[in-house]
C-alpha cells in the first residue's frame, strides 16, 4: 500500500505529534521499545516522539559503528542529556569494519551495514532488553529511492516485502514515514529540539561509508572524516542543504616539494534543496573552493587532489553511493 504523503505546507506539527505519540503508545502498550539515535534530524525527532509516548519504556542507544563524524557520539549524548534523555553508547566498531572488509560494491556495502545494524547489533539489544519494537526515522524519500531501485536505504523493509519480525525478531515503527525532510524539520522544532538539530544537514544511514568509494577501512574513514570536518567548517556560512567530502578509490598523480606524490583524491559536493528529491549544486565562490582545496591537501595526509561536483540531482544523487 502506497504511503500517503503529508506535505510540509499542509503539516500541523502539534496535531501530528499528538497523533504519533498516541500511535506509539497504543502499539507498544505495556511493553518496551528501543531506538537508535544518530543525531540527525530524523532519528532525533523519533527519539523525542518515543520518549514523549513511552518515557522509561523506551531505551535509546547511540551505535558507535566507527564510521560517524568526528566526536559525534560524545556530542550527541551530551546534547540529549540536556534534553532529559539518557543515551547509551554501544561500541560496535569492530563488527562493522569486519562486515565491510573486502566489500566494494555500493549496494553490497549498504546491505552489509543494514545486516550488521539490524540483525547483529540490534538483534542482541532486543534480546537483552526484551523489547518487541524498534522506533526508527524512516522518511518518505528513503522509501521512494529504495522502491524505485535508485539506492537501497538501510531503513526500508516492509515496502520491499521484508517482514522485520521474521527477519530480525522485532517489529519496526516508523512515525515519520509520511514526511519528507522539510516536514521532519517542522516536527523536530515543535518537539523542542534546538536549531543545531532541526536545521542540521542530512547525513546518510551508512554514515561515512557512503562517502568512501571502494573498500571501507579504518584508515580511509579517518581520511574522509578529517576532510568532512574541514568541509563542513569551511562551508557553514553557505547555509546549504547538505555538503560533504567523498574519498575516491584510485590514486592520482600529484606533486609535492618538487617530487611526485602518488596520493588520494577528495570530491566535494554541496547542495541546494528543499526535500532532497531534487537538488542543484551550490554556486560556491571560487575563493571559498580554492581555500577549501588548499586546506584539505595541506591538512589531510595523503590527499593531493580536490574536485567539486557540479552535476544536479537527477541525474546525480546527493551521496556518492
Amino acid at each position: 500500500m502506497k504511503t500517503k504523503e503529508i506535505p510540509a505546507d499542509k503539516l500541523n506539527s502539534r496535531l501530528f505529534i499528538a497523533e504519533k505519540v498516541r500511535d506509539i503508545d497504543r502499539a507498544v502498550k505495556s511493553g518496551f521499545a528501543i531506538n537508535a539515535l544518530s543525531g540527525g534530524v530524523d532519528s532525533s525527532a523519533v527519539t523525542m516522539l518515543g520518549h514523549k509516548a513511552l518515557g522509561k519504556r523506551l531505551k535509546t542507544y547511540f551505535i558507535d559503528n566507527g564510521i560517524m563524524r568526528r566526536n559525534e557520539p560524545r556530542q550527541i549524548v551530551l546534547l540529549f542529556k540536556r534534553l532529559g534523555v539518557t543515551v547509551d553508547i554501544i561500541d560496535a566498531k569492530e563488527k562493522f569494519f569486519k562486515a565491510l572488509k573486502g566489500v566494494t560494491d555500493p549496494e553490497e556495502k549498504r546491505e552489509a551495514i543494514t545486516r550488521t545494524f539490524y540483525k547483529d547489533v540490534f538483534g542482541s539489544l532486543v534480546r537483552n532488553s526484551k523489547a518487541k519494537y524498534l522506533l526508527q526515522g524512516t522518511i518518505l524519500t528513503d522509501v521512494d529511492e529504495t522502491v524505485a531501485g535508485i539506492k537501497r536505504q538501510h531503513n526500508v523493509f516492509k515496502q520491499l516485502g521484508i517482514d522485520p519480525q521474521k527477519a530480525f525478531g522485532y517489529k519496526i515503527l516508523e512515525p515519520l514515514v509520511q514526511l519528507r525532510k522539510d516536514g521532519v524539520r517542522k516536527v523536530a522544532q515543535a518537539l523542542g529540539l534546538p536549531p543545531s538539530v532541526f536545521s542540521r544537514m542530512p547525513f546518510p544511514g551508512p554514515a561515512l561509508a557512503a562517502r568512501v568509494i571502494g573498500e571501507v577501512t579504518p584508515e580511509k574513514i579517518e581520511m574522509v572524516r578529517h576532510a568532512t570536518a574541514i568541509t563542513e567548517e569551511a562551508l557553514v556560512s553557505q547555509k546549504a542543504f547538505q555538503c560533504m567530502a567523498i574519498l575516491h578509490n584510485d590514486r592520482v598523480t600529484g606533486i609535492r616539494d618538487g617530487r611526485r606524490d602518488f596520493g588520494m583524491q577528495i570530491e566535494i559536493r554541496c547542495w541546494d534543496s528543499i526535500d532532497a528529491r531534487k537538488a542543484e549544486p551550490t554556486r560556491l565562490p571560487y575563493e571559498i573552493l580554492s581555500l577549501l582545496a588548499r586546506r584539505i591537501v595541506t591538512e589531510v595526509p595523503g590527499v593531493v587532489s580536490v574536485t567539486y561536483n557540479i552535476t544536479p540531482k537527477p541525474p546525480s544523487t546527493m551521496e556518492a553511493i
